[in-house]
């Protein structure tokens, strides 16, 4: 029982638990300190199937056969067997992110995830299905949509902001095929589809119906654990490349809206690597920018719609993980989260915003500067990169550094094609698939297959609701499918 509550340190349970539980009883996250000892050089040697495998079994102790877990999860779906290539571009670099089966950095965790569900729904002894459910600001629903269509014993859910994701987000989530997915946009933003989808499993579901609920969100540690592997990658590719030696530090900038991403970098690092500053890279909604700097967290602002939507979130989950790590007290960040959900923020302490500045730096960029940063890294360097990458590599180039600096980068340009096109001079008349074709003219950076065919795909899911019906909705599903 080496994983534990946030908020309760009485409140454990096994990894393989954790999983399938998403989300702890009191509303806290899962969260574990049992991975001293780690082998974190010799983990470097290896390939990328046997690093995840190294790294998944030691975050994830529970799982008896993690070799075959990878194995499935990742084989024949990515673009390459590296998974995530690191590719230089002038002085720093960028992981990329994108080459798995629907284009963006969720698919790395969400091909593995439903391997960790079935599998724990199977040591566990649980007969009834696992019912997946995700709020998505764009990313999060299509991969995991992708990951766990028609998998055995498992139902899943995705609910999205209306009119919050890009056109191309939302065509890959309502194409989506499989008699155990649905689709369904909530009025309202990321944040209230994200408060609607935790009211539900504070609330749960009722006795005797069959199904139990789990999370495909970064709140679930199956899928948080899978992103600590790219760190590693990008380490070991960099070393493959002569371009560090052994034990030199490497700086991250990564753009991040839920704090799942660049929590991912700190728990490689708790792991050993030689990880220098993890930047946090925000757009216009910089809620986590003014965390950093001053250690208040202060969700009551406006809320931005931005071009770069995956981002646009003021309540940001991960960050509570943080917390805990740094203080180790899960009375004083049960204290932070009870703040924050009665008066809407919560100021940390003097050691703890200390701990915060010797870990973290920070930034943050509109979405002019997004899309001159686009403009100007295709001019100089014949890169092209999607919005949320392009955030990520304006602040890394106000951040000074003498270690090398990796940007991850996120997601396909292809997937925010008209701000993409726009940012380099094209021409944005006409749908978002027309403009995709018009980007790949102008460019010639391939379209992932993925995005290419979905112009042809049939519409299946068309429901829309308010944040308040969502709970019901998922009631109401639950029940068809059972007499189904």
């Amino acid at each position: 029982m080496n994983y534990q509550s946030t908020r309760n340190a009485e409140l454990k349970a096994s990894s393989t638990a954790a999983v399938l539980k998403g989300l702890a009883q009191d509303g806290g996250l899962f969260v574990t300190r049992a991975y001293e000892g780690f082998d974190w050089q010799g983990t470097l040697k290896l390939d990328t199937f046997g690093m995840a495998e190294k790294i998944l079994g030691t975050l994830l102790p529970d799982f008896e056969d993690m070799h075959a877990l990878v194995q499935r999860a990742y084989t024949g779906k990515f673009e390459t067997d590296e998974l995530t290539p690191v590719v230089p571009v002038g002085e720093r670099y960028v992981l990329e992110l994108f080459r798995g089966p629907t284009s963006a950095f969720k698919d790395v965790a969400l091909s593995m995830l439903p391997q960790l569900i079935t599998a724990a729904r199977r040591q566990e002894g649980v007969s009834d299905e696992i019912l997946i459910l995700t709020a998505t600001s764009g990313d999060t629903g299509k991969a995991a949509l992708a990951g766990f269509c028609d998998v055995p014993g498992t139902k899943i859910i995705v609910f999205y902001p209306d009119a919050g994701v890009s056109a191309v987000q939302k065509a890959q989530m309502v194409t989506q095929e499989g008699s155990n997915v649905c689709v369904c946009a909530v009025r309202g933003n990321f944040d209230d589809t994200q408060t609607g989808v935790k009211q539900i499993f504070s609330k749960g579901l009722p006795e005797g119906c069959g199904v139990r609920l789990s999370s495909a969100n970064s709140i679930n540690i199956g899928r948080l654990a899978p992103q600590v592997v790219y760190y590693f990658k990008a380490y070991a590719d960099l070393l493959k490349q002569g371009r560090i030696s052994l034990g030199d530090k490497v700086d991250y900038v990564v753009p991040t809206g839920n704090f799942g991403d660049i929590l991912a970098g700190y728990l490689a690092k708790r792991m050993g690597l030689p990880v220098g500053k993890l930047v946090c890279a925000s757009n216009r909604n910089d809620v986590l920018t003014d965390f950093l700097k001053t250690g208040t967290y202060d969700r009551r602002r406006p809320f931005y719609k931005t071009i770069s939507p995956s981002m646009d979130i003021l309540v940001s989950s991960n960050l509570e993980r943080l917390l805990y790590l740094l203080c180790e007290n899960e009375a004083e960040v049960a204290g932070y989260m009870k703040q924050l959900s009665e008066v809407g923020a919560y100021t940390v302490s003097s050691e703890m915003l200390e701990k915060l500045h010797a870990e973290f730096g920070w930034g943050c960029c509109d979405d002019e500067k997004t899309k001159q940063t686009i403009g100007k890294v295709w001019r100089e360097h014949g890169y092209l990169m999607d919005t949320h990458t392009a955030v990520a590599w304006n602040v890394a180039e106000g951040y000074e550094s003498d270690a090398p600096v990796v940007v991850l980068s996120t997601a396909s340009p292809y997937k925010f094609p008209a701000a993409v096109l726009s940012a380099i001079g094209g021409d944005t008349d006409g749908d978002e698939f027309t403009i995709m074709e018009r980007l790949h003219e102008l460019t010639k950076v391939p379209v992932p297959q993925g995005l290419a065919t979905l112009r042809r795909k049939q519409v299946r899911h068309t429901d829309v609701i308010d944040r308040e019906e969502m709970q019901q909705y998922v009631l109401n599903k639950a029940s068809a499918w059972k007499e189904a």
